[in-house]
């Protein structure tokens, strides 16, 4: 099978994580000809180029593919992808992210080309302004004619999708994301080494959220919700790994609460290494309010650490209240204050709720589980082109 994938970015993210663990199995276990067309990784991020390239993969970067609107060079790249599919000769086309899977699917339109897209992510999405909603909606409404079939990583986003009146519910398939499940079940380093080198002892109790110091994130909320928690387990300690613009603004909020000696930034952190830091904590919280389906849910409780996160998108398929930790409403204060105390109080209640996720879904989010089931999704677009 000769497949050509196709993403905006290939920085340290989920859904570039993703992205690369569906081409590398391809190449390395399924043996297909497969290619990787990206922008540049440009940003504060992280890339993950060179672990591309250190794994022998097709790695072909589009200087003009950029995540930003600009009119002439999108053109430009448009042309571009074109020339690299037509050079290529794919069987099927794999488009990732908004930029990427709106010029993809049109250039593998186009060429008469299969194409399958990710949605890793809805492209409208809270936050927005409502002009740039409507856009991106009515975006996603016009390509939806020029792929054959959607793959999204919860069942939800199928759901925001079909609402918004783009395909036909037989055009979805979820198949949640992989990761090297192993790697997150026995760590490469001790939870007692990470701690010590960041300062946090065997009695406190730490409250970890994994994600880039970005808007959309939710960090803010956690912040607020700290000093309620602080005052009934003072011995709770915040730990942010990720880094990201809106760290001075964080950090000079919590020096105004009196906090600071409460939290701690690991900054970037190589996606390798994650695994180890969640080992590290003792509760993971997920406060953003756009997501997909959040890898870091997943990662937590194959690492046996409850979770308590906002009730957003493809959340609830994986954060069972009260059996894999707890849901509490989006952009909430007391309530999601409220659940990390309880878990913070109860080391027992960790254990269980903890162990509980690793018992339900340390198989099912394994990457070669996840290729598999992309590749039947491949399949049968080709067996029906």
């Amino acid at each position: 099978m000769r497949t050509a994938h196709i993403i905006t970015r290939l920085i340290i993210g989920g859904a570039q994580e993703n992205t690369l663990f569906n081409v590398d199995d391809q190449h390395h276990l399924h043996k297909d000809d497969v290619c990787l067309i990206t922008g540049p990784g440009l940003g504060p991020e992280g890339t993950l180029e060179q672990r591309a390239i250190d794994r022998g993969l097709d790695l072909r970067v589009l200087p003009q593919l950029r995540r930003s609107l600009h009119p002439v060079r999108d053109t430009k790249c448009f042309f571009a992808l074109k020339r690299m599919l037509r050079d290529y000769q794919p069987d099927i086309v794999h488009t990732h992210s908004s930029k990427a899977g709106i010029l993809g699917r049109r250039a593998a339109w186009d060429l008469a080309i299969p194409c399958v897209h990710s949605i890793h992510g809805a492209a409208f999405h809270f936050g927005q302004p409502a002009v740039l909603q409507n856009a991106y909606r009515l975006a996603e409404k016009t390509a939806d004619r020029w792929c054959q079939h959607f793959i999204t990583v919860c069942d939800a986003m199928s759901q925001q999708y079909l609402a918004a009146g783009i395909g036909t519910p037989d055009k979805y398939t979820t198949v949640f994301s992989g990761m090297d499940v192993n790697a997150f079940l026995q760590p490469s380093r001790s939870p007692a080494e990470i701690r010590q080198e960041l300062g946090i002892n065997d009695s406190h109790v730490v409250v970890g959220k994994i994600a880039r110091l970005f808007n959309l994130k939710g960090h803010e909320y956690l912040i607020e919700a700290a000093p309620a928690i602080v005052a009934e387990v003072p011995n709770v300690r915040f730990l942010f790994v990720g880094d990201g613009t809106l760290r001075i603004q964080f950090e000079n909020r919590i020096d105004e609460l009196g906090l600071s000696e409460h939290f701690i930034f690991a900054g970037l952190v190589p996606p390798d290494q994650v695994t180890n830091y969640i080992h590290a904590m003792d509760v993971v919280a997920h406060t953003s309010v756009w997501e997909g389906l959040a890898r870091v849910l997943p990662q937590a409780l194959i690492c046996g650490k409850p979770v308590v996160s906002y009730d957003i998108d493809g959340a609830p398929e994986v954060c069972i209240d009260g059996e894999t930790g707890y849901l509490v409403p989006a952009r909430s204060i007391e309530p999601l204050a409220a659940a990390i105390v309880k878990l913070a109080s109860d080391a027992a209640l960790r254990e269980r709720l903890g162990a509980s996720g690793r018992e339900r879904f340390a198989s099912q989010f394994c990457h070669e589980f996840m290729t598999e089931r992309v590749r039947e999704v491949y399949q049968r677009v080709l067996s029906d082109a």
